[in-house]
């Protein structure tokens, strides 16, 4: 009694699907060939030669970072900037998530803070979006933020600079 209505909306269902995946790899080689398309697996290596979006977003990031800010970056890939509601430090790494960690009284990350603009942009442009967030409405970018843990212990030092 069921069997061919179920027989059908299978069908339907894995030519609904199908379609769906054709679509899909078109836009993805249609955005293989832009040409102002960034190589993302130039951005894992540490000093590599930015292109024009990577340079103009950290040009425009350090235009808003402090003195202060601005040589901890150069330094280390992170500045730290203070919450507006709570007075709370948040060191904000260089990235595009999960690159915000609040510090506790040592100046130890306790905690992880992910949320990022919609969109791709650049990490100089996610991360100048993320300090005035936190800098100008704290509880509303923790609000939809996702918490992570920080490991802590003597193996996991790197993490704390």
């Amino acid at each position: 009694m069921f069997r061919q209505p179920l027989r059908n909306a299978k069908e339907r269902l894995r030519l609904f699907l199908s379609g769906r995946g054709r679509r899909a790899r078109a836009l993805r080689d249609r955005l293989r060939r832009q040409p102002d398309r960034i190589d993302l697996s130039s951005r894992l290596v540490l000093g590599f030669r930015y292109g024009g979006r990577e340079a103009r977003g950290l040009e425009l990031l350090k235009e808003w970072l402090s003195s202060e800010q601005s040589a901890q970056y150069d330094a280390k890939s992170y500045f730290e900037v203070t919450g507006c509601h709570s007075g709370k430090r948040y060191r904000i790494s260089h990235g595009n998530s999960m690159n915000i960690h609040e510090l506790d009284g040592a100046g130890h990350p306790c905690v992880g803070w992910c949320f990022v603009p919609k969109g791709y942009l650049v990490a100089g442009d996610v991360m100048l979006a993320q300090k005035i967030a936190l800098e100008t409405d704290e509880r509303g970018a923790l609000t939809v933020a996702n918490k992570f843990s920080v490991p802590t212990g003597r193996r996991n030092m790197h993490l704390h600079y």
